[in-house]
């Protein structure tokens, strides 16, 4: 935990302010218009009551999974909560695991002034100080969100994986679906370590915790098949403010666990589930993409620095192979290379494809198939790819034109951006607000990014990000350098250092 200095200024609302203008700056809207409440007074009691157990489940073929020890695992704040998952063990090795995504379309429809709005900013933003729905709370933490003790109306997408973490066979259906436990990431992964009992939650329902066992040794056999086809083994730094009253009390690392592993092996095992369903029926669909980076050559310097001769042309294997090794032998600092690593391959985007054709896929998980799907409350591309499904499901013709497919994904990669830089943008100012004290101290910090557009660091002690002013001359990205704090602007974001050892056209002195 990092601790800032005493200051009187009510930090939060100076942050929510900041927030609310970089969302207006990026073209994004932080809030929602009268329509989009007119719409929430006007849904109808029988859906506000009990919005998972529509009329129409007899007839559309809805299967009732409300039996099954469903869960959902998330971070302990967290309230829109978007999949629930369960195991169940089956012969010679193998066990079936079902994801259940909450059916945010039956409530939010194509068209609608809520889902203009959705469209509009196509993600939820995360800021310091406060969070900017994709869609109104009413909705995204309730009638749509998986919560404890209700049942929802979910699509499930049920895979039966083998020992080796295969994919033997899969399925895509509609359900309704009951939240038995909400859990959160840092509690179980205590209790998966040996380091405390089980939660209340997992010890009030009978043989939760050794479906819970069950998953995790099913998500370790799908992760340690994925490295083997190359899917690159990273681990970042990341943090975030933590407030005492409307005050900054610091900067909070947020660590990988073993529960989060869980979650991210069963969503991305969906996810390419998802992409190969509707390419069986013949459906266009939008991917998200890493593509083959292009600074590969300052990959395979940063490996020879290391003792490690990587291929000329770009090797997912061979890569992963480096950051295992690299792990190894350094793991203190291995969070350092894999932020090198992450901006030497480039930003993710969204791209339509047509069915029958190759989309680039993703490099980083050596995935061909992979689409969003998993997050219908938080991100609209999953929204889009939920509303694809169903009208596969039901035999019905695709609700969207490739053409339309084409422009929402440059859409979506578009405002995604927007939403990152402002999410980036008040997480600078926050830190602004820690540094004001430490003006002239000197770090030890990583080169993130180097370009014509200016030269970026992360400070090594403290997760904090800014731009070298002075003496960057000659730096890339993954160099180690000194540097000292010069200045902070907490209204834009600026935090910026000059390279210390180095006169003002970059010589080392």
């Amino acid at each position: 935990m990092i601790h800032a200095a005493h200051t009187d200024r009510p930090q939060r609302a100076v942050l929510e302010r900041i927030a609310e203008a970089a969302m207006l700056d990026r073209g994004l809207l932080p809030a929602f218009s009268p329509a989009v409440f007119a719409e929430l007074k006007a849904l109808t009691p029988a859906a506000i009551d009990q919005p998972g157990a529509l009329s129409d489940g007899a007839s559309n073929g809805i299967r009732d999974l409300t039996d099954l020890l469903w869960t959902s695992i998330d971070n302990d704040d967290s309230r829109d909560l978007d999949q629930l998952t369960v195991g169940e063990r089956l012969s010679g090795g193998t066990a079936r695991i079902l994801v259940a995504v909450a059916d945010v379309d039956a409530l939010v429809k194509d068209g609608s002034a809520i889902d203009d709005h959705a469209r509009h900013n196509t993600t939820s933003v995360y800021t310091a100080a406060r969070i900017f729905p994709m869609l109104p709370e009413q909705l995204s933490t309730e009638l749509t969100s998986l919560n404890f003790g209700q049942e929802r109306l979910a699509v499930v997408v049920d895979m039966v994986v083998g020992a080796d973490g295969s994919a033997q066979s899969s399925e895509i259906y509609r359900a309704r679906v009951r939240n038995r436990a909400k859990l959160a990431y840092n509690s179980v992964a205590a209790w998966l370590d040996g380091d405390g009992a089980p939660p209340p939650a997992i010890a009030a329902v009978a043989g939760l915790a050794e479906n819970l066992r069950l998953q995790e040794q099913v998500g370790q056999s799908l992760r340690q098949l994925r490295h083997l086809h190359g899917s690159l083994s990273l681990e970042t730094v990341q943090s975030r403010p933590t407030f005492e009253g409307d005050h900054i009390r610091g900067l909070e690392v947020e660590q990988r666990n073993r529960a989060k592993e869980i979650i991210e092996d069963f969503m991305i095992a969906a996810n390419g589930v998802t992409a190969r369903y509707l390419e069986t029926k013949h459906f266009p669909s939008i991917r998200r993409v890493v593509r083959t980076p292009k600074r590969w050559d300052r990959l395979v310097d940063l490996a020879r620095e290391r003792g490690t001769t990587l291929p000329a042309t770009p090797d997912a294997v061979a890569l992963n192979a480096f950051l295992v090794n690299a792990r190894a032998a350094d793991p203190l600092r291995f969070a350092d290379l894999s932020l090198t690593v992450i901006k030497l391959l480039g930003a993710g985007e969204y791209v339509a494809e047509q069915p029958g054709t190759a989309a680039p896929g993703h490099f980083g998980l050596a995935v061909k198939d992979y689409t969003h799907s998993t997050a219908p409350n938080r991100r609209y591309p999953d929204l889009i790819t939920q509303r694809l499904l169903k009208a596969a499901i039901a035999g019905q013709p695709a609700p969207y034109r490739f053409a339309e497919l084409e422009k929402l994904a440059a859409h979506v990669t578009q405002a995604g951006d927007s939403a990152n830089k402002v999410e980036r943008q008040v997480g600078k100012s926050a830190a602004a607000m820690l540094l004001e004290s430490r003006i002239g101290e000197q770090f030890p910090a990583l080169v993130t990014g180097a370009s014509d557009k200016g030269t970026w660091v992360r400070l090594l002690p403290i997760p904090v990000e800014g731009r070298v002013v002075r003496g960057n001359q000659g730096l890339d990205t993954g160099d180690q350098v000194r540097v000292r704090l010069l200045s902070v602007d907490v209204e834009r974001g600026f935090i910026d250092f000059e390279r210390v050892g180095a006169d003002a056209r970059g010589r080392v002195s």
